[in-house]
């Protein structure tokens, strides 16, 4: 291995995102690769399902791409993109509602089945009954330990919005998961219409 390969795999965000502009047609990749897991995550934890989530993601690093000479230095490289795939995903939702609906589909795919436990199926799905403006904000706040002031930020919103977003959404899960030790109220309970 080269010492400038070495070097190159040592950058920051920030000065791979800077090396992005200045032309390096490495740098854009290897800042994705980088971050690929965790926005995938939250794409999917977004997302209706697994073909949109990655429809989002697709999007959201080509408007990275192209929008890379705007990033403000005040930030991390790495909540810049959290964002724009975040705005992606509601994106795509919002248009999704103004088209027919489609029934939730529940047998998201998973690439290894093993590791995923019972618990975590039902908290996904309980998770895909909140309103996205909800289900953006717990999942940004519980799930990627953002700050509420951060959180604010990605979605553009007030503070307070965000507090109380959280606090109607983990309401909900709680009546939603309240049924885990219920046995089988639980597939249930996540089937029954969304009243809320």
């Amino acid at each position: 291995m080269g010492l400038r390969q070495s070097t190159r795999r040592l950058r920051s965000d920030a000065e791979l995102l800077t090396a992005h502009v200045a032309g390096d047609r490495r740098a854009f990749a290897e800042l994705f690769a980088r971050h690929h897991r965790r926005l995938y995550r939250l794409a999917k934890l977004i997302s209706l399902n697994a073909e949109d989530a990655e429809d989002a993601l697709q999007e959201a690093m080509l408007s990275a791409h192209r929008g890379a000479a705007s990033f403000r230095r005040n930030a991390q490289v790495s909540s810049w993109l959290h964002r724009i795939v975040l705005n992606a995903c509601l994106d795509r939702l919002r248009r999704a509602k103004a088209q027919p609906a489609v029934p939730l589909r529940w047998d998201y795919p998973v690439a290894d089945r093993t590791t995923q436990s019972d618990t975590a199926i039902v908290v996904q799905r309980a998770l895909m009954r909140l309103p996205v403006e909800q289900r953006a904000v717990v999942v940004a706040v519980d799930m990627h330990g953002y700050s509420i002031a951060e959180t604010a930020a990605l979605l553009g919103v007030a503070e307070g919005t965000v507090k109380s977003r959280c606090s109607r959404a983990r309401a909900r899960l709680a009546r939603l998961l309240g049924y885990l030790d219920a046995g089988d109220s639980t597939s249930r309970a996540l089937r029954a219409p969304n009243r809320a």
